[in-house]
């Protein structure tokens, strides 16, 4: 796999500052059941690596945090670190609110038909991978019959109460470009999506996330080997708004990693851009968060940023503007 790290880190982007902690998005891992295109993090099947229980201790204690409200985990497939329901248990006990980023196939996985009934009876809050609505799109992104199962486990969730009016099981989606381009515009995308689910397979969800591609890890590798870095940086770069800067998840997140470091957002963590103590300058890790002053200090910035700044912006709750 191509590094476009080379190519990223000398930028124009402008500077910007930590607020108050809000979220705390924890990665548990890069093992996964697929090997998507799009996948910034180059999760899979063979991969080994996951967060142990001491680190998800440390995760407990930050929890504790007064200004903290939601816990939003991810993966690779998060559910597949043995301690993730021991983590979500613990965290709803807090009161956090719980996210899981779920590719939705994991749910029907063997030795994980229940953890669709566990989220359930947790009130966990699902976000889902879905490409796109179109099934060639959606099998050439993530992997031939991927479409069909997603379809299975979205009618699954919808039995628990998943996506239903008045319940308090939400479903959101969430729409990656299928190349390098911009995603379109979140509102009229999500109701064609709410449609075409709708008629074609009785689906409902709460509400569509859209996000742009960064130019990192499998996804920027693929644009180098194919001659479209450039291009791709370029639209990134002419579609900038700074209007978007302020709804930026770097300024009240922090993005764990599964060894503990911590970082401004997941695709830092992907670039190895490690939040520094502000005294002792080592990684910080996030055994230390609870005892260390964050607010006001840079965030650790390069050109994959502008993928959150351009056009609608995007983050991981979606479009910005």
């Amino acid at each position: 796999m191509r590094d476009t790290w080379p190519l990223l880190k000398t930028t124009d982007f402008p500077k910007i500052s930590r607020a108050s902690l809000e979220v705390l998005q924890v990665n548990l891992g890069y093992l996964c059941n697929q090997s998507c295109l799009h996948c910034h993090v180059a999760a899979g099947p063979t991969r080994k690596e996951l967060m142990q229980q001491e680190n998800i201790g440390h995760i407990l204690e930050v929890l504790k945090k007064p200004t903290l409200h939601t816990l939003d985990l991810t993966g690779g497939a998060p559910e597949m670190n043995p301690m993730f329901r021991e983590l979500v248990s613990e965290a709803r006990k807090l009161d956090i609110k719980v996210i899981d980023r779920c590719n939705l196939t994991i749910l029907l996985e063997p030795g994980f038909e229940d953890t669709a009934d566990f989220l359930a009876a947790n009130e966990v809050q699902i976000v889902a991978s879905l490409p796109c609505y179109i099934e060639d799109n959606v099998d050439g992104q993530r992997g031939k019959g991927v479409y069909q199962k997603s379809m299975q486990a979205l009618r699954l969730l919808n039995r628990l109460g998943y996506g239903k009016k008045d319940s308090p099981l939400t479903l959101t989606l969430v729409y990656n470009p299928t190349g390098p381009y911009l995603p379109p515009p979140q509102d009229k995308l999500e109701q064609d999506y709410k449609q075409f689910l709708a008629d074609c397979f009785e689906i409902e969800f709460n509400q569509l996330f859209t996000i742009t591609n960064m130019p990192i890890a499998r996804f920027g590798s693929t644009l180098l080997s194919k001659g479209e870095f450039e291009n791709y940086m370029n639209l990134l770069k002419d579609s900038f708004s700074a209007s978007n800067l302020q709804g930026l998840m770097c300024l009240n997140q922090l993005s764990i990693d599964w060894e503990g470091y911590v970082y401004d957002c997941d695709f830092n963590q992907m670039l190895s851009m490690n939040i520094r103590h502000p005294e002792k300058r080592h990684k910080l890790h996030v055994s230390e968060v609870l005892k260390t002053c964050l607010e006001n200090i840079p965030v650790s910035i390069a050109d994959h940023c502008y993928g959150c700044t351009a056009g609608q912006g995007s983050s991981c709750g979606g479009a910005i503007a």
